[in-house]
């Protein structure tokens, strides 16, 4: 059995001063791991051992493990507490092998990789097992592997796999087919909807064809976030959109709206002083006419995997793509 699996067992004694050398290292390492009895050691706690049990929490609960001693729990154990992300690795490889909590332990091990800078690793691991994991798990692996695609640049593998994000959410697979669900940012919860949600992939499709320089796809894919869940931080993203084709009237009618507070988030500092930060680039073109260059942009291109429905018989385009036909016209397709 492991060492801080006996720890749980074994309660740490301390020895009355002084120690003998063989045994002050043990102690002091036992120490380190428990700040409960380091303070009472280092502040001659005066409290009676009844009072002592009772304020002192599990191993596991103060370094945030999950009870036991299996390949997962081992592993968070060398992540969290000993910090040896390599050898968490090899264990967390384990624990998918034997089948212990696969879903925690994919995805955690893929974090680990991404943070070790082996996300190609990451990448392959998650496409390779990620049939082993439930159906619940599946959304937080797509996530995951979000992350890894941004890290490492692949702009076409984000696009799909957004798009396949739009097609669940079509299907009504999306929140394992409930209306909202609890996400989780700096350690608070709330509550997310299907239109928040739709909203947030499609700001980040439009981000990622922005990578792309593809400016007037990103702009129909940003329009239509807007009319879902309209927010500052999509505004300043659809303005820089209109500056790159140089439709600088437009650019400054979306970017005022974000400074007189039209949108979710115009208060935020951020969002105002990039709308600001935008507009100071709009200024030199505001007294001459600049008409923008017509680009070959094919919409049935770009959404045809957005409108196509895996069954033969579902041959409906989606829903919140009904309102892009208007933009057609002005694009060359």
């Amino acid at each position: 059995m492991s060492t801080f699996i006996q720890s749980q067992l074994n309660p740490i004694i301390l020895l009355p001063s002084p120690l003998t050398p063989n045994l002050r290292a043990p102690i002091q390492k036992a120490l380190q791991f428990s700040p409960t009895l380091r303070t009472e050691k280092m502040q001659g706690s005066t409290r009676s051992p009844k009072k002592a049990a009772q304020k002192q929490e599990p191993y596991h609960v103060i370094h945030k493990l999950p009870p036991g001693d299996t390949p997962y729990v081992r592993a968070k154990h060398l992540q969290l507490v000993e910090k040896d992300p390599e050898a968490a690795i090899a264990l967390f490889w384990e624990a998918i092998n034997v089948g212990d909590r696969v879903d925690s332990a994919l995805k955690d091990m893929a974090v680990v990789m991404k943070q070790q800078n082996r996300v190609d690793e990451a990448i392959e691991a998650i496409k390779s097992f990620r049939d082993r994991c439930s159906k619940q798990a599946q959304e937080s692996l797509d996530n995951v592997l979000m992350d890894l695609y941004k890290k490492c640049g692949k702009l076409e593998e984000q696009i799909e796999l957004l798009k396949q994000k739009l097609r669940m959410i079509y299907q009504g697979e999306a929140f394992n087919r409930k209306p909202t669900k609890t996400a989780r940012s700096h350690g608070r919860k709330f509550q997310v909807t299907i239109q928040q949600e739709t909203s947030r992939i499609l700001g980040n499709l439009g981000w990622a064809y922005m990578q792309q320089t593809n400016y007037a796809t990103a702009e129909v894919v940003y329009r239509e976030a807007q009319t879902i869940d309209p927010d500052a931080n999509k505004a300043c993203n659809l303005g820089l959109c209109l500056i790159k084709q140089a439709r600088y009237d437009e650019a400054r009618s979306v970017l005022e709206d974000v400074l007189h507070g039209k949108f979710c988030g115009s208060n935020d500092p951020k969002s105002r002083n990039r709308a600001h930060e935008l507009l100071e680039e709009v200024e030199p073109w505001q007294s001459e006419a600049v008409f923008p260059s017509t680009s070959e942009v094919s919409l049935e291109d770009c959404f045809f995997e957005l409108m196509k429905q895996s069954s033969p018989s579902r041959t409906r385009r989606l829903p919140i793509f009904e309102e892009i036909s208007p933009f057609r016209d002005q694009l060359a397709c």
